[in-house]
């Protein structure tokens, strides 16, 4: 196996780790975080129904100004943050989705944290 798919093989095992404890529901829907080289992805999602509820990326028209770094990452939890409050949602279950709990994870959760959001 060559070394990038190793890598990947076990950042898709601390990913289902990590799922078989996080579950989102209507009063706690789960934010979850995706990120690519170019681009960074968040959705809040609610198991139980099996729908995504609100979701944002720096893929948007709105949000495509903002870089793909921390301090972009941190805009777009903000962001994330306000459509939440505009949807009554005041708590989320944090899925971390086998990356590190560090920089642009981190940054998206504490803006969401800084829009009013308990994560």
């Amino acid at each position: 196996m060559s070394r990038a798919a190793d890598k990947r093989a076990r950042w898709i095992r601390r990913k289902r780790h990590i799922r078989q404890s996080v579950r989102g529901t209507a009063e706690r829907p789960r934010l979850t975080v995706y990120k690519s080289n170019r681009h960074t992805y968040a959705q809040v999602i609610d198991d139980d129904a099996g729908r995504t509820l609100v979701a944002a990326s720096n893929r948007e028209k709105e949000l495509s100004s903002l870089s793909n770094d921390v301090s972009g990452a941190t805009q777009l939890g903000e962001s994330l943050g306000k459509r939440l409050a505009d949807q009554k949602i005041t708590t989320l279950v944090f899925d971390r989705n086998g990356y590190p709990f560090a920089g642009k994870v981190q940054a998206i959760a504490e803006g969401v944290r800084k829009a009013g959001i308990r994560v």
